[in-house]
């Protein structure tokens, strides 16, 4: 039976975090570029309270535990998602990919532009797993690997190509990233991981109905799920005619809106 407080709020709650995160560090990352110092030096503070509440949290059962381990994570990652889209941590290459690059060699340039932050996020990944291996409380590093998981197959993807690539959030200083991009395009790559994000969020539900009433195991599992699922819906934008900028247009500064318009008007 569907529970409020082990079910519905922890959804709801998911679902709040991101919309408001993701629209701060869309903010933070189409600022100018003289305010990124201040914001990654920010950024960092709430990485490392992130990671000591993951630890704080490792050894507890407790609904709040749970809640704290969860929050832990978001602020974590959001570290790392701040410091790829400021460009502070993202690759050695920062430049278009070379006209008429394709198997092999597009691969290699691709992987030169975010290869620093795949390693950054794989390195947190495995000190989670490490520090919570055998602690009750392991799921702040659940929500990390998981939210590790999806953003790999996100951008996996787009490189493969989808027919919605949406980029209104990336930053203009990352505008180089969309020539790595594959052609506009439904694959099979994108109707295998539509099938086996949208099955994961299932299982993850069904974990959450079937743990018992009120348990922090139930919690944590209905956490989870909300991300799962976040992570389908985010996928299957891939293969709808939606912007980015629906969603988070008031997180946007008016001085990138103003480029993108002189932009298309042919103004340089």
């Amino acid at each position: 039976m569907v529970s409020w407080s082990g079910h519905i709020l922890p959804v709801i709650v998911t679902i709040a975090i991101w919309f408001f995160a993701t629209g701060l560090i869309a903010w933070l990352d189409n600022r100018e570029r003289a305010t990124f110092p201040r914001s990654l030096m920010l950024g960092g503070i709430a990485g490392v309270g992130g990671l000591l509440l993951i630890l704080e949290s490792a050894q507890s059962v407790s609904v709040t535990g749970v809640y704290l381990a969860f929050a832990g994570a978001l602020l974590v990652w959001s570290w790392h998602e701040l410091a790829f889209l400021t460009g502070a941590v993202a690759g050695p290459r920062r430049t278009p990919c070379p006209e008429g690059a394709s198997g092999w060699q597009r691969f290699a340039r691709a992987s030169e532009v975010v290869i620093h932050h795949e390693i950054a996020l794989a390195l947190t990944a495995l000190l989670l797993l490490a520090i919570t291996w055998s602690a009750p409380n392991q799921f702040g590093a659940m929500a990390f690997v998981l939210l590790f998981a999806l953003r790999l197959s996100a951008k996996f993807n787009m490189y493969a190509g989808v027919p919605n690539a949406s980029t209104d959030i990336l930053p203009p200083h990352l505008d180089y990233l969309t020539s790595y991009f594959g052609p506009n395009r439904f694959t099979a790559l994108l109707a295998v991981t539509l099938v086996g994000s949208f099955a994961l969020a299932a299982w993850l539900g069904s974990l959450a109905l079937a743990a018992e009433a009120g348990s922090a195991e139930m919690v944590g599992a209905s956490l989870l799920f909300a991300l799962a699922a976040l992570g389908a819906i985010e996928h299957m934008f891939f293969a709808l005619p939606l912007r980015d900028g629906a969603l988070w247009g008031w997180a946007l500064p008016s001085r990138k809106q103003a480029t993108q318009g002189a932009i298309e008007e042919g103004v340089t």
